[in-house]
């Protein structure tokens, strides 16, 4: 399928969402190979964000005070997991900082993309994924086949497997919260045929009318 579009034309943003083992690396590479999609992946532009100098890590610091640096400048990971685990309020004044920012970033790097296919990776998707995401796709597989991937690429135990996934949202809820489903029960060559009939199914989609609150090329022209 030829994805390509006029110069006028807006970029097309997928927002893709899955638990973990769901095989959302095996969709994004075909995404990129195929359709030539820029892959931005949320949680390394969150890592990138709480790197010294950044404004995430400069806000971290303002929370929660210095403590959570190491001698080198950088954030104790370590001690900053321990700051948080367990406690909702700690936890939820980082993601009020760090989730707007993360998205803010995302898009910059869409508005300096010259790309027509755009894919941002992300754990979960809130109201600033609708504002920034044409579309919200969600990649899900049964949870038995989730785990035997785990354990066979990871290594992880069936123990960890169910900890990590019981700790996510259901994939009820993940369904629910996308525009489509990619099923990745099956084969590469059954899941290229799910992501080939996604793409045929938005490819007549037009993104400056789906409600997302700014143009993303519009706006990197001004």
């Amino acid at each position: 399928m030829d994805l390509q579009r006029k110069e006028e034309e807006a970029v097309m943003i997928i927002g893709m969402t899955g638990g973990i083992g769901a095989g959302k690396s095996r969709v994004l590479q075909i995404l990129k190979d195929k359709y030539k999609a820029f892959v931005i992946e949320a949680d390394q532009v969150a890592k990138d964000l709480e790197q010294p100098g950044q404004e995430g890590l400069n806000g971290l610091v303002k929370i929660f005070g210095d403590k959570i640096l190491s001698s080198d400048g950088t954030l104790n990971k370590d001690l900053f997991s321990k700051l948080i685990f367990g406690n909702p309020d700690a936890l939820k004044k980082v993601n009020a900082l760090i989730h707007p920012l993360v998205w803010a970033r995302i898009r910059q790097m869409s508005r300096e993309s010259s790309a027509d296919l755009i894919v941002v990776e992300a754990a979960l998707f809130d109201e600033n994924s609708r504002r920034v995401c044409d579309f919200l796709v969600c990649v899900d597989t049964d949870p038995q086949i989730r785990m035997e991937r785990l354990m066979k690429n990871r290594g992880y135990s069936r123990e960890k497997c169910l900890e990590i996934m019981a700790k996510q949202q259901d994939r009820e809820s993940f369904m629910q919260l996308s525009d489509y489903v990619i099923h990745n029960d099956g084969t590469p060559e059954e899941v290229e045929q799910e992501i080939a009939r996604m793409m045929e199914t938005i490819s007549g989609f037009d993104p400056t009318l789906n409600g997302r609150d700014e143009k993303i090329r519009q706006e990197g022209a001004q």
